[in-house]
């Protein structure tokens, strides 16, 4: 069981903020000028509506099994997560419009993990699984706001992700709170990370491939030299995946023993006023 870490006091209640994000005006090729970078966010961007309803599921399955305080945390994770998915969904419109198909892509990733896999396991695992992702949004979080991760981007879309990171940072404990109160068996928790890391880098794989197969013109060289590119800058298989998988490793982890609310509160405060 991992041992007692303090919630930082400045955290306050969990609540989802109110955005209106504008997206007619971001190009096709929004992070960095470059088809390989774009492709790999707007793939990561095509898990998150239904992973965050898979989180609010998983979650809200266990709401009767914890103190009032952790509810009214489990409630505003719930408001924030559900903004997430609706912004998100939002700029879907905006890649079809720039004719992008997504749908096939969507239907399958619904059908496979939502409609298959969930129902595979139980809702322990599924809380498990649902607390592991959570932990690795965290750290695309950290990355995207602390390390520039997002400061080549479109201005409105360097906006939507990083006050959805900064949101991820707040909530980044409830989950994992949630799992340690009703089952906080090591074994547990690993089998969550080991599923949720083949499910994570799959799809996203599977996205991220789709995406690139429609732009015209983009050649295997032209596509290997921008993610290299994308590596050299942002590596991210150590910086996210070698590094969340060596923390949550640790018997005594818990999410709050990188305390980073600072740099979440500090982007929020100066988000655009168009956007916030």
């Amino acid at each position: 069981m991992s041992k007692h870490v303090e919630v930082p006091p400045e955290l306050g209640p969990i609540r989802p903020r109110v955005v209106g994000f504008r997206f007619e005006d971001v190009p096709r090729h929004w992070l960095a000028g470059g088809a390989a970078p774009t492709a790999m966010a707007n793939a990561l961007g095509l898990l998150f509506p239904l992973g965050e309803r898979f989180f609010i599921r998983s979650v809200r399955r266990y709401m009767d099994q914890v103190s009032p305080e952790m509810k009214a945390q489990i409630r505003g994770f719930f408001g924030q997560e559900g903004r997430h998915a609706h912004e998100h969904e939002r700029f879907f419109a905006i890649m079809r419009a720039q004719g992008i198909e997504i749908q096939r892509f969507l239907d399958f990733y619904e059908r496979t993990a939502f409609g298959g896999l969930e129902r595979l396991f139980g809702p322990k695992m599924r809380l498990s699984v649902t607390v592991a992702l959570e932990h690795y949004t965290a750290i695309f979080a950290e990355d995207a706001i602390g390390h520039g991760m997002i400061d080549r981007a479109h201005p409105v879309m360097r906006d939507l992700l990083g006050w959805h990171a900064a949101e991820e940072i707040e909530h980044k404990a409830v989950a994992f709170d949630v799992l340690k109160e009703v089952d906080p068996r090591y074994c547990l928790r690993i089998a969550g990370l080991a599923l949720a890391t083949v499910a994570l880098v799959g799809y996203w794989f599977l996205a991220t491939f789709m995406l690139l197969r429609q732009e015209e013109g983009l050649t295997l060289r032209e596509t290997l030299r921008q993610l290299r590119e994308v590596q050299r800058v942002h590596p991210i298989g150590r910086m996210v995946f070698l590094r969340g998988i060596r923390e949550y490793l640790r018997r005594d982890f818990h999410p709050w023993q990188n305390d980073n609310l600072a740099m979440a509160r500090d982007f929020l405060a100066g988000l655009a006023p168009a956007n916030a």
